[in-house]
Formats: C-alpha cells, structure tokens, sequence
C-alpha cells in the first residue's frame, strides 16, 4: 500500500539556519532517500519552495478568487514529501520515523486512496 509523509518544519529556523547546517540537512535527506531506494520502498519525492511562494485559489457561487500563499498561517509548513509503498500502517510510521524531518519538525503519515 502507498502512504505519503507530508513533511512539515519551521521554515523561519531553516532561513537562518547556517550553510554548514544546510549542507548536513541535505545529505541527512540524501542518504534516507537513498536507504528508501535500497530497501525497495522508494515511489516519489519532492522538495518544496518556501511557503510565502504559494498561491491558493477558491471558486465560491462562481467567482474565482486567487490569493498569495501562504495558505495557513503556522509555525510549521509543508516543506515536502516522500511516497513509500509498503505492507502496512505500521512499516510506513518506522520508515517515517527514520526521516531527518522527524527531529526538526512532524511527519503527517496518511494512506492513498488509490492502489
């Protein structure tokens, strides 16, 4: 079965963050990227542009509004996402438990709809 892990951090902290730190968070990702591979679980992933980059839009009673991102106002964002298949709900929280992004923020862990 397929599960995403919506990875959500601090994108403020990351700004600031120093470029020796940045490196290391790279390679982190890098090297659970390649494991997911290894292990034959690896679907999908993506990496995404800071949240202020995004652009919303709703259509209500016909009328189409588009608005600047970010969408939600909160201490963390969606910064990416990993797609996995495996067996069961249980594997997917052990592989997402491994990611990097479970030490500086959360990993939302939810099931596809589609085979």
């Amino acid at each position: 079965m397929k599960y995403t892990l919506f990875l959500y951090n601090d994108e403020a902290a990351m700004a600031n963050a120093p470029a020796v730190a940045l490196h290391q968070v790279q390679a982190a990702f890098q090297a659970y990227t390649q494991t997911l591979k290894d292990a034959g679980v690896f679907v999908a992933t993506d990496w995404l542009r800071p949240s202020g980059t995004a652009t919303v839009i709703t259509l209500r009673d016909g009328a189409r509004r588009v608005q600047d991102g970010p969408y939600a106002a909160s201490k963390e964002q969606l910064g990416g996402f990993y797609v996995i298949d495996v067996a069961n709900l249980d594997e997917a929280l052990r592989w997402a438990e491994e990611c990097p992004a479970a030490k500086r923020g959360l990993i939302e862990v939810r099931p596809s709809a589609t085979a």
